[in-house]
């Protein structure tokens, strides 16, 4: 599917998934998380299974600087980047009210203001090749009124419906991934052990069936992916529901 891909929030979750389907399919990677050792560690198993060559660029996105080497790497024309995956991200509270400003401030740098600089830096390499594809890791909270969080959610797949159409018959393709709950460890860094989400089993997703879906949805060229049959007909429904409606199944869960 692509030569080489640069994920980041890879050291774990959904971009860890990425970062294994993909080299099952003989793409090279660059990884980039702020945990070096978690990083490495995947690095090494990577290279053992697939026999890609990986590289680690351990960054803290919310840092200028390191986001700097970020951009850097993606306008690197001796080492072009395939497709990007702009995957990192966290999640807050519901309570916007009660929650520290800084904090949420932080919380949509790394949403919107991270995924807008590297889809930039990957979009001004990969127009001149005529050839690349950005994949931004929404959410279906994108269509569900759901505090800052689907908000940010939102402003991701809105600009990928754009770039895809402004972009594609250019050679580069954007497409907003949109899951539902997935078993990853983003909860648990709400503080949420499993079990303890406030949400029912059946709607559990796959991290390997949601990341494989989403691959064959990026090759096809589309805009949004949805995965799963449940989401696709939830978020459906939500388009069409008053806004009193979505607020209150916005407030499921965390």
């Amino acid at each position: 599917m692509s030569r080489t891909a640069l994920i980041t929030g890879a050291s774990s979750g959904l971009g860890a998934e990425f970062a294994r389907q993909l080299a099952a399919t003989g793409a090279h990677l660059v990884l980039v998380a702020r945990d070096r050792t978690a990083l490495d560690e995947l690095a090494m198993r990577i290279r053992r299974e697939h026999g890609v060559e990986v590289e680690v660029l351990p960054a803290d996105l919310l840092k200028p600087r390191h986001l700097a080497r970020v951009v850097e790497r993606l306008s690197d024309a001796a080492r072009p980047i395939d497709l990007l995956v702009n995957n990192a991200g966290f999640g807050l509270p519901l309570d916007f009210a009660a929650n520290d400003v800084e904090v949420e401030v932080r919380h949509l740098h790394l949403h919107v203001e991270v995924p807008l600089r590297l889809s930039h830096a990957a979009l001004r390499s990969m127009l001149p090749r005529r050839r690349g594809r950005i994949i931004n890791i929404a959410s279906v909270g994108a269509f569900i009124p759901r505090s800052t969080y689907g908000a940010c959610k939102r402003w991701l797949v809105v600009f990928s419906e754009w770039a895809n159409g402004q972009y594609a018959r250019q050679g580069v393709t954007t497409t907003a991934v949109c899951p539902g709950y997935t078993h990853t460890k983003f909860h648990e860094r709400l503080g949420l052990p499993p079990g303890q989400e406030g949400v029912p089993g059946w709607m559990w997703l796959d991290a390997r069936k949601v990341v494989a879906e989403a691959l064959r949805d990026t090759a096809r060229g589309k805009s949004l992916s949805v995965p799963s049959l449940r989401y696709r007909l939830l978020v459906g429904l939500a388009r069409f529901a008053p806004g009193s409606v979505g607020a209150r199944i916005g407030a499921r869960g965390r």
